[in-house]
């Protein structure tokens, strides 16, 4: 880690120094789409005021981003001004003291993976991880909703669209995505696969389905199909 990435991510920790600004934080970040102002001031039980400081101090460090949308769904004259939206940036916190490479690794390793080298050992090797991870957590719950809190805790952040689609709005192993793609979003598919197999799951179907800003895996209950 350079000198002006460490201050970098020293900056967005600080950033999150304040209390309730962290509160904030953590909600907008827990939710499935933008919150407005008054979303988050009533979620934390602040004024309206206070609630748009600590956002766009949130927005200034780059944590959150912003967009502006008539919450009404009402066009042209006498709809109103539209409200300022936040939601998680894909700036990523990623601070460690002494520094540690684990990123330069991975993507060393991945890039090694890229020509079919030990790539079936790597993905039978996610698959059993994500087995022993289902498993784990079967004695709580092998239901759908079990998945998706395992799911969750894993980093992935699962979200269900109208259709009943459940997409990963993330990918916990982005940066090595980019490195290799291709050997990334096979080992998640193995990793969540083995996940749903050690939960027990039946009603639900894993799929490698490649979309903009998002994990190239989803998973489709069996009435979504």
């Amino acid at each position: 880690m350079t000198d002006k990435r460490l201050q970098d991510q020293l900056d967005l920790v600080g950033a999150l120094e304040e209390p309730l600004r962290r509160d904030l934080f953590l909600y907008v970040s827990g939710q499935g789409s933008p919150v407005s102002r008054d979303q988050a001031a009533k979620a934390l039980h602040i004024s309206r005021s206070l609630a748009a400081f600590h956002l766009d101090k949130l927005a200034e460090a780059g944590l959150l981003a912003t967009t502006f949308q008539r919450l009404s769904g009402r066009q042209g004259p006498g709809a109103g001004r539209p409200s300022k939206l936040y939601q998680r940036s894909a700036r990523p916190i990623d601070l460690t003291l002494p520094p540690r490479r684990y990123q330069l690794a991975g993507e060393i390793l991945s890039q090694a993976l890229a020509g079919d080298y030990n790539r079936e050992r790597l993905i039978q090797g996610a698959h059993t991880r994500g087995r022993q991870m289902g498993e784990e957590a079967r004695t709580r719950s092998h239901t759908l909703k079990g998945a998706m809190g395992l799911l969750r805790q894993s980093g992935f952040e699962p979200e269900r669209e109208k259709a009943g689609r459940i997409v990963f709005k993330n990918c916990p192993f982005d940066a090595l995505a980019q490195a290799s793609r291709e050997v990334v979003c096979g080992m998640n598919l193995a990793l969540v696969q083995g996940m749903i197999e050690g939960l027990g799951v039946e009603d639900a179907s894993v799929d490698l389905e490649p979309g903009p800003g998002r994990c190239c895996v989803v998973l489709r209950p069996k009435d979504a199909a």
